[in-house]
């Protein structure tokens, strides 16, 4: 009688918090954003959800919107420049508003995970067909799950990849352009499963990649780590995503790194609330080693 009971307690839950998610994704679905048209087919799009709306929690949502196939502008990635001393290279961090205006970008948002300490990507990036940086993982027994998913562009035309457990597979691509970063959170409109472990199931400030049913490209960014946008899980972010009616989508680099930049913007063209600096403002900037930007053709 008691383990039925247990049961029933634990359908219950389980009900209740599928329909806590469906309201949730409901009030996302008819959002009425802030939306501002930026040219060449791109939209910047925003809101600031209260406790009362989704996830009850405030979030700050910012959202860069176009379409796959768009002749106006180039999908693309962007590093740090090298720091050349006694011979040697050394790559460096900048802060996203600075590689995306050093690439006379229109808008970009953060991208892969780095090293802190000694720079350039963690996992593999390629960018226009040049390696910039290889995994650095090596002799484990498996990868971690932002080694094991990609984005690429290759003739102009972006894609969300789902690769495999095995050390070296993203060597096998053969796009110009292959940024590794995760986990993979979509697939054909499939939830991927995630890992049971803090940087999945806490909330911080994330960032992802999209590509939604009705063939458009979405860069988010969600602020955190503050009582005005508390951050998200990173099944939250799925459910944003699966709301927003994206069919793939992908994590990008979050935390103190999440950022989004639009040319001619104030703040130095940071539009989000980087968290950095702790304060809630556009000044937190952390430095990275690589974004993905949109660029005009």
């Amino acid at each position: 009688m008691y383990n039925k009971i247990l049961g029933l307690l634990l359908v219950s839950q389980i009900c209740i918090a599928q329909r806590v998610q469906s309201v949730d994704s409901l009030i996302i679905s008819i959002t009425n954003w802030k939306t501002q048209p930026l040219g060449n087919r791109i939209l910047w799009k925003s809101y600031h959800f209260d406790q009362k709306d989704v996830f009850e929690s405030n979030q700050m949502i910012n959202i860069l919107e176009t379409p796959l196939k768009n002749k106006k502008i180039k999908f693309g990635l962007a590093a740090a420049d090298e720091k050349k001393t006694d011979n040697t290279a050394k790559r460096l961090l900048l802060p996203t508003s600075k590689i995306a205006s050093q690439n006379q970008a229109i808008a970009a948002v953060n991208a892969g995970f780095f090293d802190t300490k000694n720079g350039g990507a963690v996992d593999f990036l390629k960018i226009d067909g040049k390696v910039m940086d290889t995994t650095r993982v090596v002799n484990v027994p498996r990868l971690p799950t932002h080694a094991i998913a990609a984005v690429s562009i290759h003739q102009n035309k972006v894609r969300i990849i789902k690769g495999v457990n095995k050390s070296g597979w993203e060597k096998e691509l053969t796009e110009e352009n292959v940024l590794l970063t995760g986990p993979l959170l979509l697939l054909n409109g499939v939830t991927q499963a995630l890992e049971k472990n803090a940087f999945n199931d806490n909330r911080h400030p994330r960032t992802c990649a999209c590509i939604t049913k009705n063939k458009k490209l979405l860069l988010i960014t969600v602020d955190g780590r503050s009582s005005e946008s508390y951050g998200m899980t990173l099944p939250e972010l799925t459910s944003l995503a699966r709301a927003l009616k994206c069919k793939d989508a992908i994590n990008f680099d979050g935390g103190g790194s999440t950022t989004m930049y639009i040319a001619g913007q104030p703040e130095n063209g940071v539009v989000n609330y980087p968290s950095d600096n702790k304060i809630f403002d556009h000044a937190g900037e952390r430095s990275v080693s690589n974004i993905f930007v949109l660029l005009k053709k």
